[in-house]
């Protein structure tokens, strides 16, 4: 299986960076949105990304018009049809991305390899939508896109080998560090990231500690680059409860049961930063 045409659906904070990374490392792709109004907005935020590149000099401006010229954007499923690989990227629902790859199994060709973005959701729920589940696996990215290094496969019970060596060898060729999970909610990061989260969150609400000094515990005592809920806020509270949730029913784990402080904090509206409120104020 060899992969020269990648496709992204979505184009959105996830899809966008998929798309640039891929454009970057030389692929033809095609990236999708729901409507022309965000698809515009999302080849938008690549071109300030890649402008960006140039300005820290990362990237010249010939490469920057080059990465952008390997993108092409579309509203029509049809345009995936000659894709080699197609990568979804859409919110994190499991009814809706079942439609996405029923849709994909319909119009991309059977050696097309389809692959998942998710976060925790089940690859295989998704796969089994498809003409050709042995061709489905999660290629899980990190945000920002760009920058984090680490590229999580998620291989189901009936994914084929040759699909996931083709898989990390296009995770090595746009710049990643690949590592491979068996489709379980979480997978391998979320698995161990999530209880870390919850169990800050115990602390405070219990009022064993302020955040600042739960923050500045992990960060100055471990040498991470931020704190819990520092990191929480940046993930997105609605983010991590959906996780944790999908995880708790799966497992039924005390570790992943969600705080009554989270809840409430989600019940009102505080996500973290892209609402520009939650353990921290962003306004």
């Amino acid at each position: 299986m060899e992969i020269k045409k990648v496709g992204v659906v979505g184009c959105g904070l996830m899809g966008r960076g998929i798309a640039e990374v891929s454009a970057k490392a030389g692929y033809d792709v095609t990236v999708s949105e729901i409507n022309r109004e965000l698809l515009d907005k999302g080849l938008a935020a690549i071109n300030a990304s890649l402008s960006k590149a140039v300005e820290r000099g990362k990237a010249t401006e010939a490469d920057k018009k080059a990465a952008m010229g390997r993108i092409k954007g579309t509203v029509e499923m049809a345009d995936f049809k000659d894709r080699d690989l197609v990568i979804e990227a859409a919110v994190e629902n499991l009814e809706l991305k079942k439609k996405i790859f029923a849709e994909l199994g319909k119009v991309c060709s059977d050696s097309c390899i389809l692959a998942s973005n998710s976060s925790c959701l089940s690859i295989l729920d998704m796969a089994m939508v498809t003409k050709k589940p042995e061709n489905v696996l999660g290629m899980h990215f990190f945000n920002p896109v760009p920058v984090m290094k680490g590229l999580e496969l998620v291989r189901t019970i009936l994914t084929t080998e040759e699909v996931v060596k083709a898989a990390d060898k296009f995770g090595k060729a746009v710049g990643k560090t690949v590592f491979v999970a068996k489709d379980a909610p979480g997978f391998i990061v979320n698995r161990l990231l999530i209880p870390y989260l919850l169990d800050a969150i115990r602390l405070l609400e219990a009022g064993f500690a302020t955040r600042e000094d739960i923050d500045n515990g992990i960060v100055l005592g471990l040498n991470h680059p931020m704190g819990p809920l520092t990191l929480a806020d940046y993930v997105g509270l609605d983010t991590l409860y959906f996780i944790a949730n999908a995880m708790y029913d799966e497992f039924k784990q005390p570790a992943c049961a969600a705080p009554p402080l989270l809840r409430k904090m989600i019940t009102a509206g505080q996500f973290g930063r892209k609402t520009g409120k939650g353990f921290y104020d962003y306004k």
